[in-house]
């Protein structure tokens, strides 16, 4: 089994160490597999078969499944940057913006897949110390230097976690945080639904097939179709292949989220003995309330250097305006940034 992942990842350039647990429905097997991670100048990777079920049995880090964008140089890890998407996400939905922002920024850029979402492992606990610790562990791994951390809505709470607890925040020179506060809040109750809607969807007794039959489930809760694509990027057909599975599922693992969603609503730190002194951008959707004037002075708290800016979009500021957010990035990051030649 660990030959036959090792041969499919097709990994080649770097050694990488990690222990996971793979499960299927009759034997658990715990694998220690090292192999060797190959990196191209537009090489896109996961180190995880998106097929497949993981579960930590460790309460250390987790390896991330992750997509890069490595300049012509072959630079792969000085001014990195390293990107962190929202709850229900994946690295997929920065794959344009990854291409962008290597092309304008010729640097090393990661987009992550966070632990329980896309092909990463599914692993519990799922709180914003264990994710941060997961992106940390991901950095010093690959050897990133000097990185500029970017993280929309849930990751942008990563991204904070790991700016303000690190042990050793040498790595990081510039935060990014993308139309999220630092509030500890109870999460809208809209996710609350959205997750209840697709345990109903994957539960085998609705006999859901389609993609089509999952979205008519969803409608039912969230009338915005954007919304309801977005949450299906998840929706697993049924396998041909494998006969166990004649139904749709997620891919990300709903009980998991269910019961961490009071966690994921709310913030671990509070200003006090908490500071982030570096550079740092926060970025708000006009028509999005996830970031008010009432929580500037909380920012302002825990990063002291913060600089604002406003785009005209939703919460969704990344997909929204991608080219008004890219330029925004682009001209942050170079503006404090030693640019490898």
């Amino acid at each position: 089994m660990a030959e036959h992942l090792v041969r499919d990842t097709k990994l080649d350039d770097f050694a990488l160490a990690f222990t996971f647990a793979w499960v299927n429905s009759d034997s658990r097997m715990l694998i220690t597999v090292s192999t060797r991670c190959g990196l191209r100048k537009r090489f896109l990777a996961s180190i995880l078969k998106p097929n497949l079920r993981y579960y930590s049995i460790s309460p250390n880090p987790v390896p991330l499944a992750y997509t890069a964008v490595i300049p012509c140089n072959g630079n792969k890890t000085d001014g990195a940057v390293v990107i962190l998407h929202g709850l229900f996400g994946s690295k997929r939905n920065f794959e344009s913006l990854c291409k962008a922002f290597g092309r304008d920024l010729n640097l090393p850029i990661y987009a992550l897949d966070l632990r329980n979402h896309g092909s990463s492992p599914h692993v519990t606990p799922m709180n914003y110390e264990s994710m941060a610790a997961d992106v940390l562990h991901f950095i010093q791994l690959m050897k990133l230097k000097d990185v500029s951390l970017l993280g929309h809505s849930m990751g942008g709470k990563v991204a904070m976690t790991l700016a303000l607890e690190s042990p050793s925040p040498l790595e990081l020179s510039n935060l990014i945080i993308s139309d999220i506060a630092p509030t500890q809040a109870s999460i809208s109750p809209s996710f609350l639904r959205y997750l209840m809607a697709m345990s109903k969807i994957e539960d085998p007794a609705m006999n859901i097939k389609t993609r089509e039959a999952a979205g008519k489930i969803l409608a039912a809760e969230e009338k915005d179709l954007s919304v309801r694509q977005f949450l299906l990027t998840n929706l697993m057909l049924p396998d041909p292949i494998d006969t166990s599975r004649t139904t749709v599922k997620f891919q990300i693992p709903i009980p998991i989220i269910m019961k961490s969603i009071s966690a994921l609503g709310s913030f671990p730190l509070r200003p006090d003995g908490h500071q982030w002194l570096r550079r740092t951008l926060v970025v708000k959707g006009a028509r999005s309330s996830y970031i008010d004037d009432s929580h500037i002075p909380l920012f302002k708290a825990f990063f002291p250097n913060a600089e604002f800016a406003t785009l005209d979009t939703g919460h969704w500021v990344h997909s929204e305006r991608p080219n008004e957010f890219k330029k925004l990035m682009v001209d942050f990051i170079l503006q404090g940034k030693r640019v490898p030649e």
